[in-house]
């Protein structure tokens, strides 16, 4: 091969790599892959969502802009859309913290469907006789705390993680062993006010958040269903919906923590928002009923004033170019949120390891408002 025609090669080499580099920057970002497990795919175009600012997050995520992000997924009109991963991959348990509170809402609509409960109105101790027999700080208030107290974090225990001089704080639970007990024993919680009129909250409940509420409803599911929690939600829920890693948190007598912790991958918790998307449907199947998915994800209790609550769903709008979009989510330490946006007909996924760290759920919000809306966006 004579110079003149190894230059011309190398030319023509360099022109076709430098080709191929356009060719794959110019390539629809977070291209997700078919996996057989009961996600339909597409792509951005066909879903209505621009490439562009997808892929200034990517590029701002490996530049550090944001810290410890795990996975960005995006689901538009029912099929996975986008799929990024930037810590671990797609078989990755994320383990989301109190986002999987919601999942335990999921299990209590399963299992008044199923009719094992009759309903958010049935009481907490007519559930567990040998704890109420034993119960300190006895109040007939107690006796009247119900499911539906556990489900929008309002029963009158003074129970409330955010505040660490709190008798319920978590912290303290997770330091014994019987953490149910721990909880029914809490007393009555109490409020000063100024003056003699008391000004009744939203919706008529009191909030305060909760984990222990929430993980002392494990004991009650398993009592009307039969079946520990962990294997009632594998054979009426995760099996049906085509999942099968879960990773549960058990307290120290071995019942599973409903209050937090529950690891899956991102494509499963995906699937969570998309069912409540679907009005409690997958895949033409019926999980839950769409009466318990609406009563889930109305205002039951106010947080603050942007943020309302559910059954163990966040509800508030996000704000992107002018425009204000309505969602209901899961949410959990870290900056972990799975959002579901009926108006846009989109569910999202974002996991991150930044936990109990300042500006941690502002962060994912930025992420939220900035590049995922705004794809989606006019």
């Amino acid at each position: 091969m004579t110079s003149r025609m190894v230059t011309v090669f190398v030319v023509s080499m360099s022109m076709a790599w430098s080709a191929s580099l356009s060719a794959q920057a110019a390539a629809s970002p977070g291209a997700p892959e078919s996996k057989h497990d009961g996600w339909s795919t597409t792509n951005l175009e066909s879903a209505g969502i621009s490439a562009k600012p997808l892929r200034e997050m990517e590029n701002a995520i490996h530049a550090g802009d944001f810290k410890k992000i795990g996975s960005v997924l995006i689901a538009r009109q029912g099929k996975l859309a986008y799929e990024g991963y930037f810590d671990g991959d797609a078989n990755t348990l994320r383990d989301t913290r109190s986002a999987s509170k919601s999942i335990t809402d999921i299990l209590v609509g399963i299992a008044i469907r199923a009719r094992k409960l009759n309903g958010v109105d049935a009481r907490v101790l007519a559930f567990l006789p040998d704890r109420a027999r034993k119960v300190q700080n006895p109040d007939p208030r107690k006796e009247k705390i119900t499911v539906e107290d556990f489900l929008t974090m309002s029963s009158p225990l003074e129970c409330d993680d955010w505040n660490d001089a709190s008798r319920g704080n978590e912290e303290r639970m997770y330091v014994v062993e019987d953490w149910s007990q721990f909880i029914l024993d809490l007393p009555i919680r109490g409020r000063m006010h100024l003056g003699e009129q008391v000004e009744l909250p939203s919706y008529g409940r009191y909030f305060s958040y909760c984990t222990g509420g929430v993980f002392t409803l494990s004991e009650v599911l398993e009592k009307v269903t039969g079946k520990r929690t962990d294997r009632f939600a594998q054979e009426k829920l995760f099996g049906p919906l085509g999942i099968r890693d879960a990773q549960w948190v058990y307290s120290p007598l071995n019942i599973p923590q409903t209050g937090g912790g529950l690891r899956l991958r991102s494509r499963d918790l995906l699937k969570m928002a998309q069912l409540y998307l679907n009005g409690g449907i997958w895949q033409g199947s019926r999980i839950v009923d769409e009466s318990w998915v609406r009563a889930s994800t109305q205002a039951h209790a106010r947080i603050d004033d942007d943020t309302e609550y559910g059954y163990l769903w966040w509800i508030r709008s996000f704000k992107s170019g002018g425009k204000s979009y309505p969602a209901f989510y899961m949410n959990g330490n870290g900056g972990n949120k799975v959002l579901v946006f009926p108006g846009l007909d989109m569910a999202v996924v974002v996991t991150s390891t930044n936990f109990n760290t300042r500006g941690m759920h502002e962060q994912t919000e930025k992420l939220l408002t900035d590049y995922i809306l705004a794809a989606v966006g006019p």
